[in-house]
Parts: structure tokens; C-alpha cells; sequence
């Protein structure tokens, strides 16, 4: 009698134990579709449009500098921002054309 109510509780135990396995797999695979995903999905976006910027398209920085490009280098964009004064910034920092701009509003 002991035995099999020993038996029993040691069965349900190993049961838990993979059911609670799933429950922390079903975790991981939520939190990865529902965060991880959609802002890998995001990143490569901004990236491939960093990669698309060609000289004289309009910008605006991450600082909220509007301006047209002048120049394209490996890591870095010559952004001229009036008539003659143009500054340096990290290509990182670029945050959207203006066609977005003008669609956002």
C-alpha cells in the first residue's frame, strides 16, 4: 500500500516536472514573437534604409536636425543644414527621410 502511494506521487512528480519543461519553453517562444521578433523585424528596416541613403536626400537626425546630405562615408554622413554650413554625423543617428516625415503627418 505505502509502495503504490509512493509509485503514484513519484509519477506525478516527473510529470510536473516536464509540464513545467513546456510551460517555460511556451515562455521563451512568447516572449520571443511577441518582443524579440518584431524588433529584430524593426532593425533590419532601419538598417536597410540607412544603407539606401544616397547624396542629396533629405533627412532628419535622431537630435531632430533637418537636413540634405552632402557627403556618405563607411560610418559617418556630411549633413548641410543652411546655405553653406554643413556638419558631420554618425550614420547611426540618421532617423528617417523626409518622405516619412511628410507621411506621419
Amino acid at each position: 500500500m505505502l509502495n503504490s502511494i509512493l509509485l503514484q506521487a513519484a509519477g506525478s512528480a516527473a510529470g510536473s516536472g516536464w509540464s513545467s519543461m513546456i510551460m517555460i519553453i511556451a515562455l521563451i517562444a512568447i516572449f520571443y514573437f511577441f518582443i524579440m521578433y518584431p524588433q529584430q523585424k524593426k532593425q533590419k528596416k532601419i538598417n536597410s534604409f540607412r544603407e539606401s541613403l544616397q547624396k542629396g536626400d533629405k533627412v532628419m537626425t535622431a537630435g531632430g536636425i533637418y537636413g540634405r546630405i552632402r557627403e556618405i562615408k563607411d560610418n559617418y554622413v556630411m549633413l548641410e543644414i543652411d546655405n553653406n554650413v554643413t556638419i558631420r554625423i554618425d550614420k547611426n543617428s540618421i532617423y528617417q527621410s523626409m518622405q516619412d516625415v511628410a507621411e506621419t503627418k
